[in-house]
């Protein structure tokens, strides 16, 4: 007996009352598993499409009780074995049409590779929180068009479903405490040096190194991913929220699209000069960025990491470099920013792409995995969703993902940042420390100002 594939129906509704993503979206930010990919109204190529997500009909998380199979190969099986009926043609060029959406956090990369056990996990958040979803509210700010799926037998109708009579959550954030690290600026600066005697050994040519910061705070996380949104403008943000915490993501960063035929990017960063408010001195800073051969030397390792990586499963002679030391410039930062393609055979599959590449090389180092090792040793606590992925990967072939960067986490009453940068042989450790310091710059001065507590950004000395 002949099944037939289950299908979607596209609603389009108007754009001009269906256009502000963050109005649609508070209602449901407290829904378990509601999801936002939010190019946040960014000046920025990528800032196209806002996806709002709701009410997966499954969901994916690792580790559990259940299953200790390849979570990538899981989710894999999962989208060949629930195909949906391709969307009629006026809507075929949708970027998501059904699918997976979802967290991999860093620590993921465990499944992939054997890592020393070093690093501190106090962050009960899962390394991977997927869901397969079918109802999706895409904007299109660049067509200035809305769409709505959701699967055909669906009984609500479109404008319904999005519309909500209950209440937001609208009680405050506000911190409770200073901003406290996991590594003084003596610790920091000694894991730098740490890191020079492994570069000089010739473990690695480059290894990152991150701080974490953690407060306490009260009230409303959204409310805390608005003030971050606008002080932001990171056309690859996001919001998730899980039953032990919620994501709030700022992402610059591209880590692989991939579009159904085949064509894969990634737009490694590495570089960073801070932005200034007088135009002169700010353009100052982007021809210094620009010549700058030490971020030069540190963005072409990261490149020359990636071609290795996408020619893993791209198809040979497929993978190269379109564009090298780009200036992308966003609220706080400029960045130097490359661009890597290639295309995958017919055979090979986005997931397989992502485990291949998995995770980023742009914020471990190289050679990645020995990088990885050092990482673990290096910080003190594992590094859960800061510097995993973000994304979608659609039925029809298409995916895109972020490197999250920029990303904090909730759990309990804590909320959580990081913020690092490649350590290469030529790193001086005062500067690359205050980098971190510029990458979080509309950050955790944001957060400190949503409530009445005045609170600083201090490292605790008593440590080390």
């Amino acid at each position: 007996m002949a099944f037939s594939q289950p299908s979607l129906q596209v609603t389009e509704l108007n754009y001009q009352d269906w256009h502000d993503t963050v109005a649609i979206f508070t209602p449901f930010a407290a829904e378990p598993w509601a999801l936002l990919l939010d190019s946040a109204a960014a000046n920025h190529p990528n800032s196209r499409y806002d996806m709002l997500l709701r009410q997966p009909c499954k969901t994916f998380t690792w580790p559990n009780a259940q299953t200790q199979r390849n979570p990538f190969q899981q989710l894999q099986d999962e989208l060949t074995r629930s195909p949906i009926a391709p969307l009629p043609a006026p809507y075929q060029d949708l970027p998501f049409q059904g699918g997976l959406v979802g967290l991999f956090g860093y620590d993921l990369g465990r499944t992939l590779e054997v890592l020393p056990e070093l690093a501190q996990q106090d962050i009960d958040l899962p390394d991977l929180a997927v869901g397969f979803y079918h109802h999706a509210l895409i904007i299109d700010h660049q067509e200035k068009r809305t769409y709505a799926l959701q699967p055909a037998d669906f009984t609500v109708a479109a404008d319904e479903f999005w519309q909500s009579n209950s209440k937001a959550n609208n009680s405050a954030f506000q911190l409770t405490s200073a901003w406290h690290s996991n590594l003084s600026a003596t610790e920091y600066h000694r894991r730098i040096d740490q890191i020079h005697e492994y570069l000089r050994a010739g473990d690695c040519y480059q290894i990152n190194l991150a701080q974490r910061f953690q407060a306490t705070f009260q009230g409303d996380p959204w409310q805390a991913y608005i003030a971050l949104r606008n002080a932001n403008r990171a056309p690859f943000s996001a919001w998730l929220n899980l039953p032990q915490g919620c994501v709030l993501s700022l992402s610059p960063e591209r880590f692989l699209r991939v579009a159904p035929d085949g064509h894969v990017e990634t737009k490694p960063i590495k570089g960073t000069l801070p932005r200034l408010n007088d135009p002169n001195r700010d353009a100052e800073q982007v021809q210094r960025l620009k010549d700058s051969r030490k971020d030069q030397a540190e963005n072409l390792m990261i490149v020359d990491l990636l071609r290795n990586d996408l020619s893993r499963v791209c198809q040979p002679g497929s993978v190269q470099v379109s564009s090298l030391f780009a200036i992308e410039s966003f609220n706080a930062v400029h960045h130097l920013v490359s661009t890597v393609e290639g295309r995958l055979p017919a055979d090979v599959q986005p997931l397989a792409l992502l485990a291949a590449a998995f995770p980023g090389g742009s914020i471990t180092g190289a050679p990645k995995i020995r990088a990885m090792e050092i990482i673990d040793s290096l910080e003190p606590h594992r590094r859960s969703v800061y510097c995993g992925s973000i994304g979608y990967f659609s039925v029809h072939g298409q995916s895109d993902t972020s490197i999250t960067i920029r990303t904090l986490c909730t759990y309990q009453d804590s909320i959580y940042c990081w913020a690092g940068g490649g350590i290469v042989h030529d790193s001086d450790a005062a500067s690359e420390y205050q980098e971190t310091f510029d990458k979080v710059a509309k950050i955790l001065p944001v957060l400190q100002t949503c409530g009445d507590v005045v609170n600083t950004v201090t490292v605790d000395e008593s440590k080390g």
